[in-house]
């Protein structure tokens, strides 16, 4: 772990109720010893005043590109030179839109593009405007120029909807500045995708088919990847958990939703971890308005189609654009048997397969025993283990541990 002291780090406020929390961030980052000066846009005084982050941070608060005194020796200059971290807390839709598309037309856009320090922001929106295609487009693209995601987080919002959106609490963010930068870990230089949690497949508005999958497993394995230093992309159907430090997260409802998800980040992946609950089918035709109980029928039928194959789809991929793929099993009974059947199917790399059948192991559950298999290029029998029960954060770091050693086996073939 690396300490704050003596780092110079410029906070950025943009505008949104969450900036109250960068009062508390401010304080919580002098406290570590870190030289904090703050950096705040138009909106974000309707939220919290300059005089607030002047009094945490002992510093001046700068709040216009254009000031005649600060600018007389090139001023916002000087600030890009003085940070090693430009934090932005929070980060608007609006800002992270800017910031992706090069603007700088104002201090804090025109900042990022002159500094050359650590970029890292915590985005915190309304949980409709987070899931909108353009903010993920927007995210994708700010993670690609550099800038490290914290977040967000998931719950109830101050609007009264309930999702993610929430901005990382600041002793959080803190916790993540902590960590590297200039700290390798195994996976660093690594790119792993995943895809997590259940997937909905709508019936009618109010109606669809899903499954019990809390999501908690492939979140585990994200937060694993990220902290051994991988860039991580993270396909995430509807579940209530908060996005592990350091990843980038895609939301998606429905099994196509993941699908086109999949196979657009897995062509310039390492890995692709195919850990979502995916349902198997969905409605041929959902209902245009909500479907009413007859009182002349005992049954109702409904035509059900099959879903697209997202793991068999990413392992078909050509040689040249495909990753290492590693599928899950969730059976309840013949574990192996079902599971090398998979392996074998579906042109897997790996596989891990849990029993869920067991009660306290898999959907929802904090712990989890899984078997580990593998395809070995010297013999036609998987390569094997089986872990004992653990915290699902403990058989993340063994799933990632063996991930790395196929991807070194891999590159050494190649």
């Amino acid at each position: 772990m690396s300490s704050l002291l003596g780092q110079r780090i410029l906070l950025g406020i943009s505008a949104g109720i969450a900036a109250y929390k960068s009062a508390h961030l401010a304080r919580l980052l002098k406290k570590s010893g870190a030289e904090v000066r703050v950096v705040m846009t138009d909106g974000a005084q309707a939220f919290i005043t300059p005089l607030t982050l002047q009094a945490l941070t002992g510093e001046a608060v700068r709040t216009s590109l254009l000031d005649p005194d600060a600018e007389a020796g090139m001023g916002h200059i000087e600030l890009a030179r003085w940070a090693d971290t430009l934090l932005i807390a929070p980060a608007t839709a609006d800002l992270m839109a800017r910031l992706a598309h090069g603007h700088a037309d104002d201090l804090l856009t025109t900042l990022n593009l002159a500094s050359e320090a650590r970029r890292v922001m915590a985005p915190a929106m309304n949980q409709a405007m987070w899931r909108h295609p353009a903010t993920q487009r927007n995210a994708e693209q700010l993670a690609a120029d550099g800038w490290q995601l914290l977040g967000p987080d998931a719950g109830d919002q101050a609007c009264g909807d309930v999702g993610p959106g929430r901005m990382l609490e600041p002793e959080e963010i803190v916790a993540a500045l902590t960590s590297a930068p200039g700290e390798r870990g195994p996976a660093t230089g690594l790119t792993i995708t995943l895809t997590a949690g259940p997937t909905r497949e709508p019936l009618d508005p109010v109606r669809y088919l899903t499954n019990q999958s809390s999501g908690k497993m492939g979140y585990a394995l994200a937060a694993s990847a990220a902290r051994l230093g991988a860039r991580v992309r993270l396909i995430s159907g509807p579940v209530s958990l908060a996005t592990p430090p350091g990843v980038e997260r895609i939301d998606v409802e429905t099994a196509e939703q993941m699908h086109a998800a999949a196979l657009r980040l897995a062509v310039d992946s390492d890995a692709f971890i195919g850990c979502a609950a995916v349902a198997d089918y969905r409605a041929a035709a959902p209902a245009a308005h909500k479907l009413k109980k007859r009182d002349d029928a005992d049954g109702l039928t409904l035509e059900l189609v099959k879903n697209p194959d997202i793991i068999a789809a990413v392992a078909a991929l050509p040689a040249t654009e495909r990753p290492l793929v590693v599928g899950f099993a969730a059976e309840t009974q013949e574990l192996e048997r079902y599971a090398v059947d998979k392996l074998t199917r579906k042109g897997l790399d790996m596989i891990v397969a849990n029993d869920v059948s067991l009660a306290g192991q898999g959907f929802g559950a904090d712990h989890n025993a899984a078997l580990l298999l593998w395809r070995r290029a010297d013999s036609t029998t998987p390569g094997c283990h089986q872990t004992a029960t653990l915290t699902k954060a403990e058989l993340a770091d063994t799933i990632l541990r063996h991930l790395l050693e196929r991807l070194i086996a891999r590159q050494a073939s190649e």
